[in-house]
Formats: structure tokens, sequence, C-alpha cells
């Protein structure tokens, strides 16, 4: 259709489907980057407890080493079992340096950590041998009860040379052996291994965290990124709807008030449905002035007559529009005449005209042309309404062929041809052959013009 040709601009469908499209992928990344930034989050959240776990295991262990080296110093030098027991509370029951290692073995990223507080733990555990030795040398410098001292104490057997030591001398031994320096270097290496854990953990978890920290700033900037994309396509459908539906029906409502042909604007669809409009506008227009000044109606039926129908044609010529011409004979009228009389023929031309009239459409145009001869011409009709046309023809000719209302039965030859560029010079004579086929077959029927 030349409307289809002349109809060019952006469909509100391909819009439609462009924005979807986009929103969908915007959607579709801005959900991922959320889950980004939870991962992130999360793992802040972990490497955060991580350390504050590892650092709890490093001053657990680093509490139980002190608690015994404080409380075998306190025993050498005052010979108390009280210290005794807590040192051995300590190592037995309370287990600081154990519930550290414990503690880390939940953590498989920190086992760096777990070797150097399973380290100290070793120098620990060989410091405590020399410490209970020294408690050993002092409980007997001291002439303590051996039955009231721990079962580890008194499981101790001397040397024999240091047996033999007086009992200042091995009050001595036992004072040199908890705070010289063999002890003190051993007792360094213990805080050392802490120590090198401790800054393991601190060095390792500041990685970790400047690590999520830089994919949470990503992970949010892509959000903001995101977001923002949204905002402009929220600000683009504004535009879009405004430009192509909001707009261009305003000024068709304006252009329909104001009864006249619509501007050609806004989006494709709205292009096409102007365009429609404005033929069926100038169609109107050109039939009501046909009308005004002819008003040429047949007596008989009441529909258009031969004039009109030539009026018409030569207006649509002009009319760049696919149409059909339809050519109607009223098979063996004139049997009907003779037989019946004009007064029945001419009911019977008003019943054909009726049913013609009623099974078209309002825009299409029914005449009568001739004696027994009738016209429909159709607008905006292309060759594949055929069976459209087909199956109006045969309501017709199965109602005029039950002869109701008195009158005789009749049937309708029809001929039909088709043009694409409105009434051509060869419409009228192409629908004419049509016609002539049909009565070469037996008449009541249709038959199309190829």
């Amino acid at each position: 259709m030349e409307k289809e040709k002349k109809a060019k601009g952006l469909k509100i469908k391909t819009v439609n489907y462009i924005l979807i499209l986009v929103a969908c992928i915007t959607y579709v990344f801005l959900l991922y980057e959320t889950v980004q930034l939870t991962n992130k989050y999360q793992d802040l959240i972990e490497s955060t407890d991580a350390y504050i776990m590892c650092e709890k295991a490093a001053i657990m262990e680093n509490k139980g080493s002190d608690i015994l080296t404080e409380e075998v110093r306190l025993f050498v030098v005052t010979g108390e079992i009280e210290h005794a027991d807590a040192y051995f509370k300590e190592a037995n029951e309370t287990k600081n340096r154990e519930h550290a290692l414990k503690i880390l073995e939940q953590y498989h990223n920190h086992d760096r950590v777990y070797e150097y507080l399973e380290e100290a733990l070793k120098n620990s555990n060989e410091l405590m041998e020399r410490e209970i030795y020294a408690m050993r040398l002092t409980a007997e410098a001291k002439q303590l009860d051996m039955n009231s001292l721990p079962e580890q104490i008194r499981e101790v057997t001397l040397d024999a040379q240091d047996a033999a030591l007086s009992e200042n001398e091995k009050e001595n031994l036992a004072m040199d052996m908890v705070f010289g320096t063999a002890y003190k270097d051993k007792k360094q290496l213990i805080v050392n291994n802490i120590s090198y854990g401790t800054d393991y953990i601190l060095n390792s978890v500041k990685n970790a965290q400047e690590q999520s920290q830089t994919g949470l700033y990503d992970s949010m900037k892509h959000q903001k990124l995101a977001i923002t994309l949204l905002f402009c396509m929220n600000i683009a459908l504004f535009f879009v709807v405004t430009l192509l539906i909001v707009k261009p029906l305003q000024v068709y409502i304006k252009c329909i008030s104001e009864n006249r042909m619509l501007e050609i604007i806004g989006s494709y669809e709205f292009k096409y449905l102007a365009l429609t409009y404005n033929d069926i506008y100038e169609l109107n227009a050109t039939n009501e002035t046909m009308l005004r000044k002819q008003a040429e109606y047949d007596v008989v039926t009441g529909i258009l007559n031969r004039s009109a129908f030539e009026q018409l044609k030569e207006g649509l010529k002009s009319f760049q529009m696919p149409m059909a011409l339809l050519l109607i004979d009223v098979d063996l009228f004139k049997e009907v005449n003779d037989t019946y009389g004009h007064e029945i023929g001419d009911k019977v031309l008003r019943k054909v005209a009726q049913m013609l009239y009623a099974s078209f459409r309002s825009s299409d145009f029914v005449a009568r042309i001739g004696g027994d001869e009738f016209a429909v011409i159709m607008t905006d009709v292309t060759s594949k309404q055929k069976d459209v046309i087909l199956n109006k023809v045969q309501t017709v000719n199965d109602h005029l062929g039950r002869g109701q209302d008195g009158l005789p039965k009749v049937s309708l030859s029809v001929g039909v041809a088709f043009s694409s560029e409105g009434f051509d010079q060869n419409l009228y004579k192409n629908a004419d052959r049509a016609l002539y086929q049909v009565k070469e077959q037996g008449r009541c029927g249709c038959s199309f013009y190829n």
C-alpha cells in the first residue's frame, strides 16, 4: 500500500523491545554486582573475624606460657606449694596453649600462623622440662614435703651430680634455671614465634581487607553506573513517550476537533494511522462532494446509480490505494420479468440491492449500473481477501436462492478484479472478463480475474 511506503519513522514496538532488552541487561548486571558486593562484604567480615580469632589464639598461647613462667619463678623464689599447683593447673587443666592451636585449626588460610604457634608450644614444652626440674631442685633445697607436691614434680629424678649439691647450691641452680640467660633465650624464642605469628596475621588480614575494600569499591562503582544508566533510560523513556505518543495524540485531537486531516508526526504507528485516516477523510470528502453535487440515486433500488458510479470511478483514480471492483448480474432476470411481471422484477432488484448493501462494509460503494447489473467498489482491499469476497457472494446467493418474501428464486453471477493503485483504466475491463467467465461456467457464482 502507498501509505505504507510513505509512513516512515521509529516504531514504538521497536523502541519498547530495545528498552526492555537494555533494562533486562542492566538489571542482571546490577543483580550480579549486588551479589559481588555482598560476597566482598562477607569476605571482609570473615577476614576480620579470622584476624580476631587468630589474635586471640596468639594471646592465649602467650598467656599460657607467661603463667607457667610466673608460677615456676614464684615457686622457686618462695617455695610455696600453691604456685606449683597453679603451674600444673595451667599445664594440665586450663591449657591455654593447646586451646590456642585448636582455635587455629578451623582457619585453613592461616596455616602459617598455626606453624608459628605450634613451634612456640614445642619450645614451651621443652622449657617445661627445665621448669619442672628447677621445681624439684627447689623442693629438695627447701626440704619441702614431697607428698604435698604435684605428682609430676615427685616423678623427677635429679642427676647424681645435682643430687650431691648442697641445699644452697641446689637453690642457686634452680634460680639460674628459671632466671638465667639460657632460660631467657628459650623464653624469647617462644615470644618471637608468637610475635611472628601475630605479624603474619596482621599482614595477611591487611592484604585480605585491602582486596575486599578494592572489590567493594569496584562493585559500588559498577552499581552507581547501572543506576545512572537506569535513570537515563527513564529520562529517555519519558522523552520517547512524549515525542512519539503524547504529542501526536494532542495534535490529532486538535485536528479532529477542527475537522481537518491529521498531521503526519510521531512514531511509525501514528504516522500510519494518520495516513490511513487522511485517505478515508479524502475519500469521504470526495463522496460527500459527489453526493452534494449530484445526489444521484437509483429510483428503484435506492442505491447509487450509473451516473454516480461513473463519477466515483473518476474520483477514485487519484487515490493510490488497493481496491476491488465487483460486477454483478442477476441471472436470467428477463425470464423473471416475463414470467412474474415488472413489479415483481423491481422487487427482486430491490432485494438484491438490499442484500448487497447489507453484506458489504459502510466504506464500500454499492451501485446499480444497468437494468439487472450491479457493481460494488471495495476500498483498501487486496487479492488476499478473495475468500472474504467469495463468502459474501455465497451468502447473498444462498439467501436469494430460497425465494423468500413471495419472490421467485434468483441468483447472482459476480466477476471480481483487483487494483493496487486506485481505480485504474483496466479495473472495469478485468472485472467484466471475470463476470463473463462465470456466465460461461453456468452462472450463480463468483470468479476472480487473474
